[in-house]
């Protein structure tokens, strides 16, 4: 693919695909407060293998804070499922993929939906701040607070516009999303990949043991990112990301489809 192809600022990115993988589609969400750059390497990087692929831009992202705060969880995820659809609707098989937030999504689309497969970078489905247990009231007192910060950084930073405050209404949509994703995890059947940064300030280790312990399919694969932080996407381990999820998206093909692309 040409370097022009690639995006400088926060987009929507969509791919035909081309050769024997265009058959396939990969959805990709990104996460809370970032946009399709943070997983923008990882699309690319699919594109040049000749998936057909979608990294649609959330409503309230991409854009302020304030933006953010007039936002809600069911516009996000309704945003997600139409971005799936239309590419399950022009591929043989389509799979569902994200970071964080774009992970819980990427596994509530699965829990309604016959996706091909989930591949989920740091998905969350939980939080660290205890004060989200009282985040419905306290958003009326409290407007915003400050964004989480990784102690030791490693990720490469894009710019997804002013995201310097978090409106707390926004975390409380953020609490819901993740409630209706976890109550779809027995209803995910499709096999899961998740890629788990071992240093994660952002998703707490219980996410993962939620989907150990609720997911309804039996075909689960973890895999440790040791090197990376919480946008392991855009850090030292992207490339095991890249690689173990081709692999993963050939493998759970239906047999019509990657007999073909094999």
């Amino acid at each position: 693919m040409r370097e022009s192809s690639k995006p400088s600022t926060p987009a929507a990115f969509s791919y035909p695909g081309h050769g024997r993988n265009a058959r396939i589609g990969i959805a990709i969400c990104h996460g809370f407060t970032g946009s399709p750059l943070s997983v923008m390497p990882w699309a690319l990087h699919l594109a040049e293998q000749g998936f057909a692929v979608s990294v649609p831009l959330l409503p309230g992202h991409g854009t302020d804070w304030r933006e953010l705060a007039r936002s809600g969880w069911r516009e996000w995820a309704g945003t997600f499922d139409a971005a799936y659809a239309e590419l399950a609707g022009r591929t043989d098989a389509c799979y569902v993929a994200g970071l964080s937030m774009g992970g819980a999504l990427a596994l509530r689309t699965a829990s309604r939906h016959p996706v091909a497969g989930v591949a989920v970078v740091n998905p969350g489905l939980s939080f660290y701040d205890r004060r989200v247990r009282v985040i419905g009231v306290l958003k009326y007192f409290q407007r915003t607070t400050l964004p989480i910060v990784e102690a030791n950084p490693t990720a490469a930073t894009t710019e997804d516009g002013d995201y310097s405050q978090t409106p707390l209404a926004a975390v409380h949509q953020l609490k819901k999303l993740f409630a209706a994703a976890r109550r779809g995890l027995p209803r995910v059947t499709a096999p899961v990949l998740v890629f788990k940064s071992d240093h994660d300030d952002v998703v707490p280790p219980s996410s993962l043991a939620m989907i150990r312990r609720r997911l309804g399919s039996a075909d689960l694969d973890v895999v440790t990112l040791p090197n990376s932080g919480h946008v392991a996407t855009l850090d030292n381990d992207a490339p095991v990301i890249f690689e173990n999820s081709t692999r993963f998206f050939h493998d759970h093909a239906p047999n019509h489809v990657s007999s073909e692309t094999s």
